[in-house]
C-alpha cells in the first residue's frame, strides 16, 4: 500500500533514509544568506527562529562587511563555529587583484568570495 499523495513510482534508492516521525513536527529549516556574524547570541537567535545554515562573514561591526578578510580569519571563524548545530558558510574576501590571496582563502575554507 501506498501512502496518499506519494507518488508509487516514487524511487528509494540505497542512499534514501527512512526516519520516523510520527508524533513528531518536521519543518524545513531557513537558510540565511547574508549574515554578518558579530555576536555568538545570534546564532542562538537563529536556531530558535528556525534557520539551519547561515552564510556570511565580518570579524567586526556591521560597517565591515560580511567577508572574513583572509585565510588565518576564516580559519578562526570554522573554529568557533564547531560548538553549534548549525550549518555555517564562510565568504572571502574578493577584492584582491592577486589570485594568490584568493586562492588561499578558499583553500582555508570560505564558501565563496564577497566581491
Amino acid at each position: 500500500a501506498t501512502m496518499d499523495s506519494v507518488h508509487p513510482k516514487l524511487i528509494c534508492a540505497a542512499a534514501t533514509t527512512v526516519r520516523d516521525a510520527e508524533g513528531l513536527i518536521a519543518t524545513p529549516g531557513g537558510i540565511d544568506v547574508h549574515v554578518h556574524f558579530d555576536s555568538a547570541q545570534l546564532v542562538e537567535h537563529a536556531i530558535a527562529s528556525g534557520i539551519t545554515t547561515m552564510i556570511g562573514g565580518s570579524l567586526g561591526p556591521i560597517t565591515v562587511g560580511i567577508d572574513c578578510g583572509g585565510a588565518w580569519n576564516v580559519g578562526r571563524m570554522l573554529q568557533a563555529s564547531q560548538q553549534w548545530p548549525m550549518n555555517f558558510g564562510f565568504l572571502g574576501r574578493g577584492n584582491s587583484s592577486k589570485a594568490r590571496s584568493l586562492y588561499d582563502q578558499m583553500r582555508g575554507g570560505c564558501l565563496g568570495l564577497k566581491i
